[in-house]
């Protein structure tokens, strides 16, 4: 990284750090920290929250996928329906959200399933809470499963912005992420994306390939830029564990780009595009004409969402059983164990975890700071009331040495990173983390991957999910 900025602060992996899908960040398992006997009720602002609903099936797995995906000869998607409504149709119960705020369709393919289901699970909402006329709802796509006929029927069924996964705009890039579809598909399902949903149109690109030079991917985002709609999603490739592309890397067939190379090619996206118009309001996303995922702004802003489907996750307060703290929630991972699970019980729900106030507070800082807008003194305030931002972070310490060094700003407005900090954010928190713990009681330096810092530290998936 010092060849970038000239400092010493490493650029990792930029990551989506979206807690709504299957084998996402923000899991209910880990170390729990010895602080609170219990933790103090965290208000919200409402009984309000986002729903996030995953379909978990794919033609084919790709390279780089180790998501909680699966590949089955064939669907029952009239069962998988009617769990899914099912289960919505219990959380928000449970809950008792009367409004919800967006939702969201990941996988997976999502636009594998029919605008059946997806009307099918709207109308559930709506039945079950008050769903706003105007609220947005995402269906993720891949190009391969997109025809104009098709996306028309997803429009009718309610939605109103797509996400698509292209990923690169070069076939032999494609090939070896493991793709279906073709770089001239990529285009066709964007352009007639474009024309049924103008201005909700997201696209989602990955960074740092293997073989991928500097050139090379900075034709590929002037490429995106003749391309695209309002909104692009960024990401740098990311092996992991027991996927085909990182064994590839490992046994030297492909070879991975530098740690210069990686931070040259994120530097360049971001100057690129904000020079383009698009506002960097995410470390992982850009957007313009006022086009940002709300849906995902409820996550970095550490609002309620519900999970629905096989491996979704959801943090929210369970009013209709006297919960007055909000759980960390877990859907059952396989897909066939979890419609069981929703036809014996209403819903499949593997892992409930009350979070303690300074795990609430980790997530809202390492997700919220992921924003260029940070964290605010009035959201900090929602889950802290008696211990405010200044408190916490303008005392002597590491977050005093971060903004003094230019990488954090802590003022009426409240915490956020500078332009250079978003870039080497996931190399900040680790100090931020170990502060806010030691102001809260807790006598050890948090262990690198707590759930917080796992929340930050998510793949290579597109904004919504990897689109695969």
């Amino acid at each position: 990284m010092a060849a970038v900025w000239g400092c010493p602060r490493k650029l990792l992996p930029v990551a989506a750090a979206l807690p709504g899908g299957g084998g996402g960040p923000g899991r209910a398992s880990g170390p729990r920290p010895a602080v609170e006997a219990a933790p103090e009720p965290v208000p919200e602002t409402a009984a309000t929250a986002a729903l996030y609903v995953h379909w978990p099936y794919c033609r084919k797995r790709c390279s780089y996928c180790n998501f909680n995906t699966f590949v089955v000869p064939a669907v029952d998607e009239a069962a998988v329906r009617a769990c899914l409504v099912r289960e919505a149709q219990t959380l928000l119960r449970l809950s008792r959200v009367h409004s919800v705020t967006s939702v969201f369709f990941g996988g997976g393919t999502p636009s594998l399933a029919s605008p059946r289901t997806v009307a099918a699970v709207l109308e559930a909402v709506a039945g079950a809470a008050h769903l706003p006329a105007g609220a947005e709802v995402t269906l993720e796509a891949n190009p391969s499963s997109t025809t104009t006929s098709r996306l028309a029927g997803f429009r009718a069924a309610g939605v109103s912005r797509l996400s698509i996964g292209v990923q690169s705009l070069d076939d032999a890039e494609l090939r070896m992420l493991g793709r279906e579809h073709t770089a001239a598909e990529a285009r066709k399902a964007v352009e007639a994306a474009r024309r049924l949903f103008p201005g909700r149109t997201s696209i989602d690109l990955l960074f740092g390939l293997p073989r991928q030079s500097r050139d090379a991917w900075a034709q590929r985002l002037e490429a995106a830029l003749r391309l695209c709609d309002n909104h692009i999603s960024l990401y740098q490739l990311t092996l992991e564990r027991g996927t085909a592309l990182a064994a590839q890397v490992r046994r030297g067939v492909l070879p991975a780009p530098s740690q210069d190379v990686l931070a040259d090619m994120y530097q360049t996206a971001r100057t690129v595009l904000v020079a383009a118009g698009f506002r960097h309001y995410e470390v992982s996303n850009f957007a313009r004409k006022g086009a940002l995922s709300t849906h995902n702004l409820s996550y970095w802003q550490g609002d309620q969402y519900i999970g629905v489907g096989p491996g979704a996750h959801g943090r929210f307060m369970l009013r209709g059983e006297g919960g007055c703290t909000r759980e960390a929630r877990v859907q059952t991972l396989e897909p066939v164990a979890w419609m069981r699970e929703v036809q014996s019980q209403g819903h499949g729900t593997r892992s409930r975890v009350v979070l303690s106030l300074l795990e609430q507070l980790e997530e809202l800082l390492t997700l919220g700071l992921r924003t260029d807008e940070g964290i605010t003194q009035e959201r900090w305030a929602r889950f802290c009331p008696q211990l405010s931002l200044q408190a916490v972070f303008g005392q002597p310490g590491e977050a005093r040495a971060l903004q003094q060094e230019g990488w954090l700003l802590l003022d009426s407005g409240g915490l956020r990173c500078t332009w250079a900090g978003l870039a080497v954010l996931d190399s900040l928190l680790p100090d931020l983390l170990w502060q806010l713990r030691r102001l809260l009681g807790a006598a050890r330096r948090p262990p690198s991957g707590t759930p917080a810092e796992r929340a930050c530290g998510r793949d290579a998936r597109a904004v919504s999910g990897h689109n695969g």
